[in-house]
Order: structure tokens, then C-alpha cells, then sequence
């Protein structure tokens, strides 16, 4: 492995820090559309120095510490409800809270993402129709294995104003979850119960 200079380190770490702001700050979801914006911000559009995924989720993390402390914990904590409130609404499908909702790093620009789960993705377009919830449909590629790409339908709405995304696995799918884009590991998925109890602990943040 090729060791750093100083000065290669730094650069990693400006981009991280300014794509983690990219995130918090503009709205930009995709962590390889932030990094390479903020590359390209800082002068650096054909760097080999870009920071891993997870070097940018930590420093989002650090970013919201500093700059959006006072209002993260109270917009994560109804972010949360809200998402509680939309699982208890899906229940027959399994729902499965994942994403930034979960992990503690949603800012204000955070979509709610759940996984559920049915035999075909039409049993959740029926449920929506008559529910007369308006939305819109989609795919969404996710990793399994190394170099294993599944797509997968979604099912876009909003709840109070806060944007949903639904993305619907065949029922067999809660045994394996999907590679998270942050560390390459099964994405964490969190049941009711498990948000539940996010929101009975002390308001930290995370």
C-alpha cells in the first residue's frame, strides 16, 4: 500500500469535509456526487485523494456537531416519529427503518427510507391507491454481493411534507440486506420496536 504524503492526507480530508457539508448543507444524497463536487470546489477535480464513504459520514457527523447541533436532535427525533408513524402505517409489509433516519445522520434535507416486504411490488401500489396517498414510482440499484447489483422497485410519497421512500423486497429479502454504501457491510435495518426504542433514549443526536 502506497503511503500518504502529508499534504495527500490533507487534501482527503478537505474533501471529505466539504462533501459532508455538500450533504448537510445543499441537499446532495449521493456520497459520490458530493465527493466529486467537492473535489472539483476545491481545485481538485482529477485528485486520486478521495475519502471513503466512511470518512465522510464521519464527517458529517462532525459537521452537524458543530454547525447544526441545536437544531439535529429535535428535527432527527421527529424525523424518527414520522418514520415510527409511517411503519406502523405499512405494518403488513415488514417495514424496515434504513439510511441516514436510522444512523443519526440526517439533516434537513433527509429523505425517510424503509424496506418492506411482499410477495409482488403491486400489492403496495394497491395499498397506496387505496389509502389515496399520491406517489410516484421508481428503481433503486442495490449491492449484494462484491460485484452483485439487484434493482429493486420504489414507491415515492410525502408524509406531513417529509419526503418517503419505500423500496420493496420480496418477502424472503428481510434475510439478507443489502450492501450499505458507507462501509460495503449488510445495511442495518431497524423494526418498530427498535425505533421505539431509539426514541425512549436520551436525546443525543445519534
Amino acid at each position: 500500500m502506497v503511503k500518504q504524503s502529508a499534504r495527500d492526507q490533507q487534501m482527503r480530508a478537505r474533501i471529505a469535509q466539504e462533501a459532508a457539508r455538500l450533504i448537510a448543507d445543499e441537499g446532495i444524497k449521493d456520497f459520490y456526487a458530493a465527493k466529486r463536487k467537492a473535489a472539483q470546489r476545491l481545485g481538485a477535480p482529477d485528485t486520486r485523494n478521495m475519502p471513503r464513504n466512511q470518512e465522510v459520514e464521519e464527517a458529517l457527523l462532525v459537521h452537524q456537531r458543530l454547525f447544526h447541533a441545536a437544531e439535529q436532535v429535535g428535527h432527527l427525533r421527529s424525523l424518527r416519529l414520522s418514520a415510527l408513524e409511517a411503519m406502523r402505517f405499512f405494518e403488513s409489509f415488514r417495514p424496515r427503518l434504513v439510511g441516514p433516519v436510522l444512523t443519526g445522520t440526517a439533516g434537513t434535507h433527509a429523505d425517510i427510507n424503509l424496506h418492506l416486504f411482499a410477495d409482488t411490488p403491486e400489492e403496495v401500489n394497491l395499498f397506496l391507491l387505496e389509502a389515496g396517498i399520491p406517489f410516484q414510482c421508481s428503481q433503486r440499484r442495490y449491492r449484494f454481493a462484491r460485484d452483485e447489483w439487484l434493482e429493486f422497485p420504489t414507491f415515492h410519497f410525502l408524509a406531513g411534507g417529509q419526503p418517503v421512500e419505500l423500496a420493496v423486497f420480496p418477502r424472503e429479502g428481510r434475510r439478507e440486506a443489502p450492501r450499505s454504501p458507507v462501509d460495503g457491510k449488510p445495511m442495518r435495518r431497524a423494526d418498530a420496536a427498535e425505533v421505539e426504542a431509539l426514541l425512549a433514549e436520551p436525546d443525543t443526536g445519534r
